[in-house]
């Protein structure tokens, strides 16, 4: 990303992607390479076709799905923090992808303008990334899912794809150490449009609950018999 960056800034968000992609791509590659781990993507199915205008929730364990998300959709817009636009280069960056950025702390406002710049990237066709928890969790830790994914789905009538991982089985919160072994992500079954606000808080918790803590137990299990 150092190296591009001269140009970066000049590039059309299209070409961009192509070399934040190809960084992902390095990422997956040397982490395999020199710590062992391999990486099983399932549910390809369940992304749409026609992926514009969707919102894809995932379950948040570390940075690698930070990075490796974008591998699949053609023009995400990240929901993230506005105060990590403010990090030189990185901030820079992520202003020219047009995140949408969210200002945590200052409730109906903070969800107001959500709503306005997700409207933005959704009506424009973009896939609109979002960590329903709002923070990394780790494996096992108590789900603390918050209004942001709920008020989008119901403003913009969107739909929403879930999607489970284990990654934080290999890579720990706040470490910065990466151990062996094999960190699923799994999209799952699109919820459609139309639902209840409440009715779909729940469900989407369900279902990526559920099969997060599948995964988990698959790797445990795997370490056990390794």
């Amino acid at each position: 990303m150092i190296f591009w960056s001269p140009v970066f800034f000049f590039l059309p968000r299209k070409e961009c992607w192509k070399i934040a992609k190809l960084w992902a791509y390095s990422h997956l590659w040397f982490h395999n390479k020199i710590v062992g781990t391999r990486f099983d993507f399932r549910g390809l199915e369940n992304i749409p076709d026609d992926s514009k205008g969707l919102i894809v929730a995932s379950k948040h364990q570390s940075a690698w799905e930070t990075y490796t998300l974008i591998l699949f959709f053609s023009d995400a817009a990240y929901v993230l923090k506005k105060e990590l636009t403010y990090i030189p280069l990185f901030g820079w960056l992520m202003a020219k992808m047009k995140v949408v950025p969210i200002q945590r702390g200052r409730g109906r406002e903070a969800l107001a303008k959500l709503a306005v710049h997700a409207k933005e990237a959704y009506d424009s066709g973009r896939q609109i990334i979002i960590y329903p928890e709002g923070t990394r969790k780790a494996p096992g830790a108590e789900p603390a899912y918050k209004f942001g994914v709920s008020y989008l789905y119901g403003s913009l009538g969107a739909r929403v794809l879930p999607t489970a991982l284990n990654a934080g089985m290999f890579w720990r919160r706040n470490s910065f150490t990466r151990e062996p072994g094999t960190i699923v992500l799994e999209f799952l079954k699109v919820i459609e449009p139309g639902n209840d606000r409440d009715k779909f808080a729940g469900h989407l918790q369900d279902v990526i609950e559920k099969k997060t803590a599948k995964l988990i137990e698959e790797a445990e299990r795997k370490a056990i018999n390794s």
